[in-house]
């Protein structure tokens, strides 16, 4: 048997509300609620920030068309939409919003601190080459002095280490309009890679390099806001030991952070900054 249908509501029947039994009328008359106002922060190149909700997290790339672009830990790219509220930056909920055009009268800087070439092609790589030890340190320059290097037509190669140092200089070649510029790590007096260099004098290669042990602690410890790196005992592998000591499970995760938090050559050691600046300098100097 069907049940019957509830009669239909008549003038003198009272209201029904359909959001509830619960719901009290409406206040048409009743002042609208401001919305909430959150506080708003520029989203700038390396800005490290949180999506709330999604809890996507990475350095911020870029900003176009109420999208921002994030790099995450595992280096990929990931666009999310830029609400209000919508981000965590420093422990704050904020709304983020595109960085501020810079003055005409101030040129725009690359990474590294040089004036950048709006639109500029990239050069016809040059016959001269610079070294560093380890796939880290090439992803560092890049990061930092791409954007000169490939304006000057220089590319970086991996040196693999330093115990064959000879044997590389020997393989290549050097000599006028074919220069090479090799960075080591730990180039300081009595050290393996200090002999090792001693034993390469020719007119048209220069080695420099940076006290560190890994290229790690030529970043700066701020940028992962630590007051130092810490000390590794003599004979263990520096990664090992610092992420030991900093509670890192998982090392290559823990760089491709690193990386992604360094803005510019201002992140960096000053010992690291002026042995790359002195290698591109070399390679690129006109040769007579």
């Amino acid at each position: 048997m069907r049940a019957e249908r509830p009669p239909r509501p008549t003038e003198d029947s009272p209201t029904v509300y359909r959001r509830g039994i619960l719901t009290p009328p409406p206040d048409l008359d009743a002042p609208t609620r401001p919305r909430r106002a959150y506080p708003t922060v520029e989203a700038t190149p390396g800005l490290w920030v949180t999506q709330r909700g999604s809890g996507i997290a990475g350095a911020v790339l870029r900003v176009a068309n109420g999208v921002v672009t994030v790099r995450g830990e595992d280096g990929r790219d990931r666009q999310v939409r830029a609400r209000d509220g919508g981000f965590d930056v420093g422990g704050r909920q904020v709304t983020l919003v595109p960085a501020r055009a810079r003055d005409d009268a101030a040129p725009r800087r690359t990474a590294s601190g040089s004036i950048a070439v709006p639109d500029a092609p990239a050069r016809m790589a040059r016959a001269s080459r610079i070294y560093v030890e380890g796939r880290h340190d090439a992803e560092l320059i890049e990061l930092v002095w791409g954007d000169d290097l490939r304006i000057e037509g220089v590319v970086v190669e991996l040196l693999e280490g330093a115990d064959h140092l000879e044997e590389v200089v020997r393989r290549f070649g050097p000599r006028p309009g074919r220069r090479l510029g090799i960075l080591l790590d730990h180039l300081v007096p009595g050290s393996k890679e200090a002999r090792l260099a001693a034993t390469v004098d020719h007119p048209d290669v220069l080695i420099t390099g940076h006290p560190y042990v890994d290229i790690w602690a030529a970043v700066k410890p701020s940028v992962v806001g630590i007051e130092r790196w810490p000390e590794v005992a003599k004979g263990r592998p520096w990664k090992e030991g610092v992420c030991a000591a900093l509670g890192v499970e998982d090392p290559g995760r823990f760089w491709t952070q690193l990386r992604n938090r360094i803005g510019s050559w201002t992140d960096l050691e000053p010992p690291l900054v002026g042995a790359v600046e002195s290698l591109i300098d070399f390679v690129t100097q006109p040769q007579g």
